[in-house]
């Protein structure tokens, strides 16, 4: 009989991965004391180093335990053992909202006026702790199990410095930045958001973006700010501002203690062994799957990386494939986007069920 591997991490139990990027992943986890499920992402310590990003990931953790608010990702600790950090977030069941548009198309009026609603007083509250997003777009906004939404990924935010009027960087994805930050000018960092902000409100009511080239001059001249957008009618209907703290107390000595004292303080990981075999799958555990409930029984397994370069030569496009077993001669296949345009991802998803549509179980006419 095969012994079942349990990792820990800390008070953590660590399962599948459920993302993956250049410089970390991400897992399910759940919480040994609560219950709680939560999403941990993993950072080793030496692609930090090695690619100097040590004050990128020290400002991205300090910016999500300042922005704490209930249509945000909330961050609800770091950890670290000798060799990597673990930022500890909440589990966000709904999938991405880019995915809800690709399939359902463009939203009816209402439905858009309350995710940009949402939208508008998350990035409000940014602005008001002094901390700009920069890569505002769908594919950061995630949705909760009641369709909340929550911005996420605040690997490019920047933090309002005393004495330095416009910002400098040019980041963010080319179709929702605004004009200004690519003309290497410097820019208003909350104006830059709020151009995101009105290009997504366009995705959401349209179903496509509202242009294929920019013309700065033109584009430049039509800004308006926060206040403007909250004060506007189309906006105003139905908008009930959600209550959260405003001066909630933040500490930020565990951050500092990860970074810059991490020979002294880390967190214990350890394999915990348990008598089973390999994963085989039962209804109940078919069902956790499903957005919004439990996905503790899903632990890694084989995966399978595949790479190539995207058809538009824009960069490298990758897919993580995870195979489980579910009954005798039944495999379940998981397939997830490691890398490159989400568009191309949902292009390549169609072609490979396509494929493999003669070893696909269907369920028989009538049931």
């Amino acid at each position: 009989m095969m012994k079942k591997v349990t990792r820990m991490v800390g008070k953590y139990e660590v399962g599948r991965t459920i993302g993956e990027g250049n410089f970390a992943k991400v897992k399910f986890a759940q919480n040994r004391e609560t219950g709680e499920s939560v999403a941990m992402k993993i950072l080793a310590k030496s692609t930090i180093l090695k690619h100097k990003m040590v004050d990128q990931i020290k400002r991205e953790i300090s910016i999500m335990k300042i922005v704490r608010h209930p249509n945000i990702v909330r961050l609800h600790e770091v950890l670290s053992s000798r060799t990597k950090i673990y930022i500890i977030l909440e589990f966000v069941t709904g999938g991405e909202l880019f995915d809800k548009i690709v399939h359902q198309g463009r939203l009816s009026e209402n439905e858009s006026r309350r995710y940009f609603q949402q939208l508008i007083d998350a990035v409000a509250h940014c602005h008001r702790k002094g901390v700009y997003h920069r890569d505002l777009k769908p594919e950061n906004l995630l949705l909760d199990a009641f369709g909340n939404l929550k911005v996420s990924d605040f690997g490019l935010s920047a933090l309002r410095q005393k004495g330095v009027g416009l910002l400098h960087t040019t980041c963010g994805t080319p179709n929702y930045v605004a004009p200004e930050v690519l003309g290497h000018q410097g820019y208003d960092g909350a104006a830059a958001d709020v151009w995101s902000c009105g290009v997504i409100l366009f995705v959401l009511m349209a179903g496509y973006l509202p242009f294929e080239e920019i013309d700065l001059p033109t584009l430049c001249r039509k800004r308006i700010g926060i206040e403007g957008i909250k004060k506007h009618p189309w906006f105003r209907k139905s908008y009930e501002p959600v209550g959260h703290s405003e001066e909630e107390e933040v500490n930020l000595d565990d951050v500092h203690a990860v970074f810059d004292d991490i020979e002294d303080h880390y967190v214990a990981e350890q394999l915990e062994n348990s008598e089973g075999g390999p994963l085989v799958m039962n209804a109940f555990e078919m069902i956790a799957l499903s957005q919004g409930l439990n996905l503790s029984a899903l632990f890694d397994r084989r995966q399978t990386r595949l790479e190539g370069i995207s058809e538009n030569k824009a960069g490298q496009f990758a897919v993580v494939l995870e195979v489980y077993e579910v009954g005798p001669s039944l495999f379940m296949v998981d397939a997830r986007k490691a890398s490159g345009e989400t568009l191309e991802y949902h292009e390549f998803y169609k072609n490979f069920c396509a494929q493999l549509e003669n070893i696909i179980w269907k369920p028989p006419e009538g049931c």
